[in-house]
């Protein structure tokens, strides 16, 4: 029994909500920094202040897709999660702009990470639950087109505010400009809304149904293949590579401390991040041999020493593509104000000026995704999914590094363009690659360790893009910009080596 095609409205209802969180997230990305830097942040120490973000989504994303693939309830299978997301995410949004010092807006970003990624997760898999293989790509850039448009709008309402509206943007120091707060208090309200209208618009099949579903494609031997391939992992494994981690991230500390005196903490966090996998893995030793393999901790972990060979080529993709997002996220705000407009003031009209335009821009980027979230789909159907995505990585990457050489702002927009077509092709298209080579009861669990593969190299990226900032690049955020650029296009040649085993034409 295969999975009935779903029209282009319940399509349409099935990722509604997207627009929703993507409101929150591009409140984050546009003006997180613009916060810090308001409340007393030094530019070298940004990118630390953002390692709440990626460290929520390593730790929230796994348990939260391991347990939405057990629930299944009134609501159903993944809605609950959307639901109790949205509702911990909406409020705070409506706190954070409130923030009276740094470290309470560090704070609040990490809650609101949290909270962010509780509902976003189980979107991923349920395009993997609801559409069978020829519309996935469909789907997944459907929740394209609504990421884009929702941070079109989101981007660009602090500049919407000052400018339509007259709500000031400059404020007296260390005081967050009204223009932001209200911002905020409409995305908030804005996810809400979203989230909602896709919890009660949209049914799930049950687990009955998608066992029917599934018993389909295992005689096509696909799914039947992935399991068979599965083993589970003893104890002693865990026990070696527990203390290869463990043993390899004290050392380099060790030598970060003492030996080369390193004070940019930063650049601690990758070999404390080290430590923590190799006690996991101890206490997953532990658990194994005492027979403890139902736990869901061992359960998580097993499945990540099991993925699929498709996944396992994406990760590398995946790497380079969020290194350079996240490079562009922490860094176009100071790269545009300080390389292009000439200011480091955050109090002067000037800054204020450079930072809202920055809101345009990344609205610009969205807005494009937005527009090329189908034509990909079309043009994937032609080609095929690997050369939209190797492409649209490429440019990407050059239009992140043409920000040295526009030095009127103008100009950026044409940068944009590029990063537009990137963004539209990493939200579709190693989704649309990936659902088909996982096996349907791990659909959550995998879409949610899928997920280490964007916030490793975010986590990455906030260790030693601070660093490399301030020793390397002299403070200029300009080249930490054209490093992403670098990275993004690294990317798109990676994608060339990747196995699309369920592509549908």
């Amino acid at each position: 029994m295969n999975k009935p095609r779903l029209s282009f409205w319940q399509i349409w209802n099935m990722s509604f909500g997207f627009l929703g969180i993507q409101f929150g997230f591009a409140l984050q990305n546009a003006n997180v920094s613009r916060i810090f830097e308001t409340l007393g942040a030094d530019l070298d120490k940004i990118p630390i202040l953002w390692i709440a973000a990626p460290v929520t989504g390593l730790i929230v994303q796994p348990i939260i897709g391991h347990m939405s693939d057990k629930t299944w309830n009134r609501l159903g299978r993944r809605r609950p999660y959307f639901l109790v997301g949205a509702i911990l995410a909406s409020a705070a949004i409506l706190v954070m702009p409130n923030s009276p010092a740094l470290w309470v807006a560090a704070g609040m970003l990490w809650i609101m990470d949290a909270s962010i990624n509780i509902s976003m997760e189980p979107f991923r898999a349920f395009v993997g639950d609801m559409l069978p293989s020829e519309q996935r790509t469909a789907g997944f850039a459907m929740q394209s087109f609504f990421i884009g448009t929702g941070a079109v709008v989101a981007s660009a309402l602090p500049y919407m505010m000052t400018n339509w509206f007259g709500i000031s943007n400059v404020a007296p120091e260390g005081i967050i400009p009204d223009s932001v707060k209200f911002s905020f208090y409409l995305g908030g309200a804005v996810f809400f809304l979203a989230v909602a209208f896709t919890v009660f618009s949209t049914k799930e099949y049950s687990p009955e149904e998608l066992k029917k579903f599934e018993e389909e494609k295992d005689d096509f031997g696909a799914m039947a293949e992935i399991r068979a391939e599965r083993k589970k992992i003893t104890a002693n494994k865990f026990l070696k590579d527990g203390l290869i981690w463990l043993i390899t991230g004290v050392v380099i500390s060790l030598i970060l401390a003492l030996v080369l005196k390193e004070d940019d903490y930063g650049l601690y966090v990758l070999f404390v991040g080290a430590i923590i996998f190799g006690f996991l893995q101890l206490i997953a030793s532990t658990l194994t041999k005492s027979g403890n393999t139902k736990n869901g901790f061992v359960v998580v972990l097993n499945d990540l020493y099991n993925m699929p060979k498709t996944m396992k080529q994406l990760a590398y993709v995946q790497f380079f593509s969020w290194f350079a997002l996240f490079a562009m996220w922490i860094y176009t705000t100071p790269a545009v104000t300080h390389h292009i407009y000439g200011t480091t003031d955050p109090t002067s009209s000037l800054y204020n000026e450079g930072a809202d335009w920055v809101g345009v821009l990344m609205a610009v980027y969205n807005g494009f995704a937005a527009v090329m979230a189908f034509v990909l789909v079309w043009l994937a159907k032609r080609t095929s999914r690997k050369t939209v995505h190797m492409i649209s990585l490429v440019a990407g990457g050059l239009g992140l590094a043409s920000f040295y050489v526009f030095k009127n702002p103008d100009l950026l927009i044409i940068s944009e363009l590029g990063i537009g077509l990137a963004w539209a092709s990493i939200l579709a298209m190693p989704y649309a690659i990936l659902a088909g080579s996982l096996p349907p009861e791990k659909m959550g669990v995998y879409m949610g360790i899928f997920n280490f593969f964007i916030v490793i190299p975010q986590i990455t990226a906030a260790s030693v893009l601070g660093f490399f900032t301030r020793t390397v690049f002299n403070h200029e955020a300009i080249y930490t910009l054209i490093l992403g650029g670098v990275s993004m296009i690294l990317a798109g040649l990676l994608t060339l080596k990747v196995d699309d085993v369920d592509e549908v034409k």
